[in-house]
């Protein structure tokens, strides 16, 4: 591993890395709204999050864990509103790493409908942006079949002032999302919205109409610090490594209790289990990463600081990422046959047990470096 500032002694984190107390609905309710209602990156709750994986894994009789540190471009909307074309007052959702408006007054202007394409997405292609009148204006643009950075890019190429994204189905809610900290500087400001809300003005707007909105946004964005951790057991072969990992950061927006609590709590109920034995064969390594939702920036840092050697003692990497969905999808992370080898075991264990598993691609970095 390349060290530098790798290792961090455990003290930092001992004040709140305390004995364990069992969890009640409503201490996890007290608990969520003590922490701002979310666990994300660059805020308190993380750090709580981290202290109470701690304590939970114990004061390393089990376990040599090290406490990662790496630093990320933090990103927080600290005021948006939307004025509607009537006056209204429009319930619009941020996104992060979004862009500031002009202030204090935000950008005042008409919309412009960028056409709707539900078959290659709308405002995803240069064409599609081709004799649309943009420039000084609020885009307004019908969400999916791209990313969200694709639209707002080619929005501040072609001259749009700021952009109103709208849902592509109305069982959505506005949702939330990352336009990923490599795009800052590059996009127009947004908001999201609902279906209804944007579908109603598309039609007006396609009817001939003139509509005018203000959109203000603040927006913080720094540098700061923020951690992971790597836990190993101390039994089993260091040359022959079964990694689990699970993204301990939830959104701003929320407390990530099946985004992913549900993962974090799944692995912390197998490092438990696996405190009652011995002398099994693989070493185990429990990874709690940081800063996923910013773009899988912790899982990235750790395999970039791999040597190749330490690479090759990693036999498979098991991700558990959204498990306690009262409507599940049963899916196995795998495409092609190199990533099933490790990912036909789970598969089985879920068809056995009845389970209509599925396979689907895993795009994280530990397939883009070789590892199943």
């Amino acid at each position: 591993m390349k060290v530098n500032s790798f290792i961090r002694a455990l003290a930092i984190f001992s004040a709140r890395a305390c004995a364990y107390k069992q969890l009640t609905p409503q201490r996890v309710a007290d608990d969520i709204k003590a922490e701002d209602n979310n666990r994300a990156f660059g805020l308190p709750g993380y750090k709580a999050s981290l202290d109470f994986v701690l304590s939970r894994l114990g004061g390393g009789s089990h376990f040599a864990i090290t406490v990662q540190p790496f630093k990320n471009h933090f990103s927080q909307t600290r005021k948006i509103v939307l004025t509607g074309p009537d006056g209204e007052h429009v319930d619009v959702v941020s996104l992060q790493y979004n862009h500031a408006t002009p202030l204090p007054d935000g950008v005042t202007a008409s919309l412009a409908l960028i056409p709707i394409d539900d078959v290659r997405g709308s405002g995803c292609f240069e064409d599609q942006w081709k004799d649309i009148d943009v420039k000084g204006k609020v885009a307004l643009i019908k969400r999916g079949k791209c990313q969200f950075a694709n639209k707002l890019k080619l929005a501040k190429d072609n001259g749009a002032s700021a952009a109103i994204v709208f849902n592509d189905n109305s069982n959505q809610t506005a949702g939330s999302g990352s336009l990923g900290a490599e795009n800052f500087g590059k996009l127009a400001p947004a908001g999201v919205v609902t279906y209804d809300k944007g579908n109603s003005w598309a039609e007006r707007l396609k009817a001939g109409e003139n509509l005018e909105v203000n959109l203000t946004i603040d927006v913080l964005t720094e540098k700061r610090e923020t951690w992971q951790i790597i836990a190993d057991t101390k039994a089993g072969d260091s040359n022959s490594v079964v990694m689990l990992g699970a993204h301990l950061d939830s959104i701003q927006e929320g407390p990530g209790i099946n985004d992913n609590g549900s993962g974090v709590a799944a692995l912390l109920s197998i490092a438990e289990s696996v405190k009652k034995y011995k002398n099994f064969k693989n070493k185990l390594r429990f990874a709690f990463w940081g800063a996923e939702e910013s773009g899988m920036i912790g899982s990235t840092y750790y395999v970039s600081n791999l040597s190749r050697d330490e690479a090759s003692k990693i036999r498979f990497y098991y991700n558990y990422d959204m498990i306690a969905s009262p409507q599940p999808y049963y899916i196995v992370y795998a495409d092609s046959n190199a990533h099933k080898s490790g990912a036909k075991y789970l598969h089985e264990f879920l068809t056995n047990k009845g389970y209509p598993a599925e396979y689907t691609p895993f795009g994280g970095v530990f397939r883009l470096c070789g590892l199943p």
